[in-house]
């Protein structure tokens, strides 16, 4: 079993940053690539940033040049680093990893971000 915690989340004003962080748990060794989505309110869940286990990476639009996954294996830890935050990536943001051999998704609880204009 995996087990996925975000934390970082907040209130910011636009313009602030903030970095969230996904410690992984459990086996570990099952994980293969790692994701951060979004969904906020009213609206469908759509990806943000997504890194590979090589270590590609992939961004939404909306967030380019703005957000930056990292992936710490020796921490098992996942990074989203958000600048320039604007009042629209006010969100509830999911860590999601994705395992070897099953392929099944494992997904965090989730945590929450505001950005005020």
């Amino acid at each position: 079993q995996v087990q996925l915690v975000e934390s970082g989340g907040g209130l910011v004003q636009a313009g602030g940053s903030l970095r969230l962080s996904c410690a992984a748990s459990g086996n570990i060794a099952s994980i293969n690539h790692m994701g951060w989505y979004r969904q906020a309110p009213g609206k469908q869940r759509e990806l943000v940033a997504h890194i590979t286990s090589g270590g590609s990476t992939n961004y939404a639009d909306s967030v380019k040049g703005r957000f930056t996954i990292s992936r710490d294996n020796a921490k098992n830890t996942v990074y989203l680093q958000m600048n320039s935050l604007k009042p629209e990536d006010t969100a509830v943001y999911y860590c999601k990893a994705d395992l070897k051999v099953t392929l099944w998704e494992v997904w965090g609880q989730g945590t929450l971000v505001t950005v005020s204009s």
